[in-house]
């Protein structure tokens, strides 16, 4: 099934999150998904992020012309990505000996293209020709070590995504409000409703 890449699928704050968002409830292994799992949705989320994150890659558009090709460096990246920073938002901080399965996937993400990327200003390099999405993605994840990232990430109570909190006092709660808050108020309003009747079902009873 196509999947639809709807700007709710791009509510991580960068390239990176938003691609270790791509499975779905992983802290649910019952319900949990991977929406990369066909790989030509590797491509169709690229040509999505490119405008979606176009602020972030610099107006520089993803290259994922042979998405097959490219998933293994991909979902590595992701999977690394996802593993090294939900654990730094339990600790508050990047624990000094796990990166080293992080870079090594990131360094794999670099290592197949002749791209120049990281110049003052323009992190991913020149806008004027298109970036391959393995290296955009490797710059983005590395981008997230800085600590005042690392200091704002979090992750969503509702649907556990990773996300960064640029809010102006740090009290984003959820991925998206739209969403993901909307489903949390709507399911607390939901257990009241269904606690009160069982008060008022308990009181005909003992009448």
């Amino acid at each position: 099934m196509t999947v639809s890449w709807t700007p709710h699928r791009f509510t991580g704050g960068l390239l990176a999150l938003d691609t270790a968002n791509t499975v779905v409830l992983r802290t649910d292994p019952d319900r949990t998904f991977d929406r990369f799992a066909d790989t030509r949705e590797i491509g169709r989320f690229a040509e999505a992020a490119s405008g979606f994150r176009a602020a972030e890659l610099g107006g520089r558009r993803l290259d994922a012309q042979s998405p097959g090709d490219i998933a293994p460096v991909v979902l590595s990246i992701r999977e690394a990505t996802d593993r090294l920073f939900r654990d730094a938002v339990s600790r508050g901080a990047v624990a000094t000996g796990e990166p080293s399965g992080f870079l090594g996937a990131c360094s794999t993400g670099l290592a197949g293209s002749s791209a120049e990327v990281g110049s003052p200003g323009r992190p991913f390099g020149d806008p004027a020709t298109p970036i391959a999405f393995e290296v955009a993605l490797a710059v983005s994840a590395l981008s997230l070590l800085r600590d005042d990232t690392v200091g704002r990430l979090r992750i969503c109570p509702n649907c556990a995504w990773l996300f960064v909190d640029r809010s102006r006092n740090s009290s984003r709660l959820w991925c998206d409000m739209k969403v993901c808050g909307n489903r949390q108020k709507a399911s607390r309003h939901y257990r009241r409703r269904v606690a009160a009747s069982k008060v008022g079902n308990t009181e005909v009873g003992n009448a």
